[in-house]
């Protein structure tokens, strides 16, 4: 398969290696690691299933503190691996090839102020549409991972009132805030994208605080994807850094 090195969007100083019919990084991606708040507090950050490493890539360029990237797949840890190489970024970002449910043996529990996660958004049923591709299967379907082990496994890193960024299918919301709270997580901020305007919510964008308190939820204005002339809105455009320097 042929690889790429792109620009990370319009971060001309942010390359990634892709390989773009078998695993190239999501609008949802990027979407999660905008709207990722690194705190004063933060110290050590983690990016379950990171794919080819836009999360942590991102992230690096609003903090300087040591981010982790976790990644079960061959070759698509090797492409991430090599992006961070590419970047020079090998002295903040770490990438881990491993499995999210077995991080807790390597870590600290309680270690980490902040998690992310772009998870597989579909469960798997007779009907799935599965893809043909290992790859992508296992980045679309709960193959390898569902919602219940990565709030089991974020629970375990994650320090008392660290946060867990979440960008999932808003189809699911209702399970998802179910779940976040029989894990004791409170939701703090909440976000939903849509295609456009006169279209339904087709993800959210979630950040849950780890044993914090209920209540001070921030129901955040509605992010739109895409104008009536179908062209990237002006936030799209500016979280993508177009038309910057």
């Amino acid at each position: 398969m042929a690889e790429v090195v792109h620009e990370l969007l319009g971060y001309k100083s942010i390359k990634i290696i892709q390989r773009p019919e078998m695993f190239a990084f999501s609008l949802d991606s990027i979407l999660l690691a905008d709207f990722t708040k690194i705190y004063s507090k933060t110290k050590k950050i983690m990016d379950f299933g990171t794919g080819n490493a836009p999360i942590p890539l991102f992230l690096s360029l609003k903090t300087d503190q040591p981010i982790f990237g976790v990644e079960i797949q061959d070759e698509v840890y090797d492409m991430a691996k090599r992006s961070i190489a590419l970047n020079h970024k090998e002295n903040q970002i770490t990438i881990v090839h491993g499995d999210i449910k077995e991080m807790h043996h390597f870590y600290q529990p309680s270690s980490f102020d902040i998690i992310t996660c772009n998870p597989p958004f579909f469960k798997v049923t007779p009907d799935s549409n599965i893809n043909k591709s290992d790859y992508m299967t296992h980045a679309r379907h709960e193959i390898l991972i569902n919602l219940d082990e990565i709030l089991k496994s974020a629970k375990q890193l994650l320090k008392n009132n660290g946060e867990l960024n979440l960008v999932h299918r808003a189809d699911r919301l209702e399970e998802i805030i179910v779940k976040l709270h029989e894990n004791h997580f409170a939701i703090k901020r909440l976000r939903f994208v849509y295609p456009k305007k006169g279209k339904a919510a087709n993800a959210v964008l979630i950040e849950a605080k780890n044993n914090g308190a209920p209540g001070s939820l921030k129901m955040l204005e509605p992010l739109y994807v895409f104008d009536d002339s179908n062209s990237y809105t002006e936030e799209i455009l500016t979280i993508f850094n177009f038309g910057k320097l």
